[in-house]
């Protein structure tokens, strides 16, 4: 018998509305040794498939019939007790959202070496010796001065990281990585697959690997699995199912993925016939969206960021000489024209958060000047003056689920900053929040929910509307498409491409994702340490960079050149 046996799985979610089935009759193996890659929409089922091997589904959710097996034995339906044994020593799991999967209250070695003293039977020296292994494997710079901070001192791809090295710390005989590189640049992510794939090949560990990452796929996994609306419609090789697939579905959504080696107009969507729910195009220039109140053009830079420095303490102490600080921008100056696409690109870490939250207001330099259209941010000290300003720029966070109210339904969540600066009648805003939402694909019942109800890739797309409901000039995206499959992906970029055109909006995309910068960005500025080592086209970034970081950078890029042009020929 294979290493993890899922046998006609059925997962459930009931409620006064009726069942609804996340996963229908799904069967799959995954050998020891071998790296199974689980990819779909968003929404598809991927993450609940694994919660429900390791019986963490969100109640109501429950397994109506089928079995799980791992080597051999049965483990779906264990009790609580016996379930836990498994989680950590047999099975570890990798969360898609590091900062909900990590404990705000205690530092990085509390929860590190508590992973390990309740799984391995080792001393608490031996447990903190093994936490400061993993951190220095999967990439933490200075791992014995960051295992004593807490996890909101850390950049969202280090928390991942910190996840990851949780994951792996007990050495289980399966991995469940649900996206672990969502967060990740690509020379970390580069780091932890490689550190995933040895330990499959020399420990003959066992991953299922849920993303929407095709790079990652095509470059780690050994098979495919492809699901849609809880349904698995194909399953072979990486090459059979990437280079020749044979379901429609799996080749509409190949060839939505973006291209690395070239710049499209446009992003190719997924035209399954049953995929993704119709966006609803709006007469953009006739609706309330496209009736700005800021019409006038101004001449210079609308963003312009002069010798920007931040600092964050580490260290504190009633003795200056005794506190210390990590650098996270040094010097950083960069301006962006109204109506273009400015990208920031660097590793987790690198300050490119850092600056994106400064020019927000979120974070206050230490020294240096931010101004908006002439207009120095840093001068403004109360809220009143900021106002205005602020509803011009926007911002889409990276993590989408903390960004938002969690007791508030999505339509409200929305509406909020209409209202609060009344930018439209009362009788207006229903209506303009429907709009918003069929505009980014939801449908206009979403807006009865609450963000628990969706999926990473839907909580993004309400985050994206509720941006876009102040009608800003200049839009603030950190990681706007990390927890978005491909085919949502390419509506969202194509759609703020659309806006952009119509609403000569200027963007600020910060993003991890190179083949993604490519296509949206007219031009790039690299970061490292703090510092921006490079600012270029966006063409002569990929094609002729000259510093030997971004050199680095673009040859750590994962390709998936090949396969998406057999399928936009397929596609077409």
């Amino acid at each position: 018998m294979s290493l993890l046996e899922v046998q006609h799985l059925q997962i459930e979610y009931p409620s006064r509305h009726g069942v609804m089935i996340a996963v229908n009759d799904l069967s799959l193996s995954i050998n020891a040794g071998e790296i199974v890659g689980i990819v779909g929409e968003s929404g598809a089922g991927k993450s609940t498939i694994g919660n429900a091997i390791i019986d963490l589904l969100s109640p109501p959710g429950v397994i109506a019939q089928g079995e799980v097996f791992l080597n051999g034995n049965k483990i779906s339906g264990l009790s609580r007790e016996q379930m836990r044994q498994v989680r950590g020593s047999k099975i570890g799991f990798i969360f898609q959202d590091p900062m909900t999967s990590l404990n705000s209250l205690f530092t990085i070695e509390q929860q590190m070496v508590e992973t390990v003293l309740a799984n391995l039977d080792v001393t608490r020296e031996q447990a903190y010796q093994r936490a400061l292994d993993m951190l220095a494997a999967v990439g933490i710079p200075e791992p014995e001065l960051r295992i004593k901070q807490y996890p909101h001192q850390f950049s969202g791809g280090m928390r991942q990281r910190v996840v990851i090295a949780i994951a792996l710390i007990c050495e289980p005989e399966l991995i469940i990585a649900d996206e672990p590189t969502t967060a990740l640049d690509v020379s970390i992510q580069d780091q932890i697959l490689e550190l995933i794939k040895k330990l499959c090949k020399e420990r003959q560990v066992g991953c299922m690997l849920v993303t929407h990452d095709m790079g990652v796929v095509a470059s780690v996994t050994d098979k495919v699995a492809v699901m849609y609306r809880g349904q698995l419609v194909e399953m072979g090789s990486t090459e059979q199912v990437l280079g020749s697939p044979n379901h429609e579905y799996t080749k509409s959504l190949i060839s939505a993925v973006p291209r690395s080696d070239l710049k499209l107009v446009r992003f190719p969507l997924v035209n399954y016939i049953e995929a993704a729910e119709e966006i609803h195009q709006l007469d953009i220039a006739n609706h309330w969206l496209g009736q700005s109140q800021d019409q006038k053009q101004y001449q210079g830079p609308l963003l312009k960021v002069e010798n920007v420095n931040l600092r964050f303490t580490t260290k504190d102490s009633i003795f200056a000489s005794r506190r210390e600080y990590v650098q996270a921008s040094n010097n950083v100056s960069f301006e962006i024209i109204e109506g273009e696409t400015f990208g920031l690109v660097g590793e987790s870490g690198s300050g490119k958060s850092t600056i994106a939250r400064a020019i927000a207001g979120l974070y206050t330099p230490q020294s240096g000047r931010i101004t908006f259209e002439g207009v120095d941010l840093t001068q403004l000290k109360n809220e009143q003056a900021r106002r205005p300003l602020r509803r011009q720029m926007q911002m889409v966070f990276q993590n989408p689920y903390t960004s938002m109210n969690p007791r508030m339904k999505v339509a409200d969540i929305i509406a909020e900053p209409i209202r609060f600066h009344r930018l439209a009648e009362k009788h207006q805003v229903d209506q303009i929040v429907s709009d918003l939402l069929d505009h980014v694909g939801l449908g206009r019942k979403a807006g009865l929910k609450y963000p628990h109800e969706f999926s990473g890739g839907q909580r993004q797309r309400i985050s994206i509307a509720r941006a876009l409901a102040t009608r800003p000039r200049l839009l603030i995206c950190d990681e706007p498409t990390s927890a978005l499959d491909v085919s949502v992906q390419a509506q969202i970029l194509n759609l703020l491409k659309d806006l952009q055109d119509e609403l000569n909006l200027t963007m600020l995309f910060i993003s991890h994702d190179l083949p993604v910068i490519r296509q949206m960005c007219d031009r790039v500025g690299v970061m490292k340490h703090g510092q921006l080592v490079e600012v270029g086209d966006s063409e002569q970034i990929f094609t002729a960079p000259q510093h030997q970081y971004s050199k680095n950078l673009i040859s750590l890029m994962p390709s998936f050149a090949a396969f998406s042009t057999q399928n936009l020929q397929i596609a077409k």
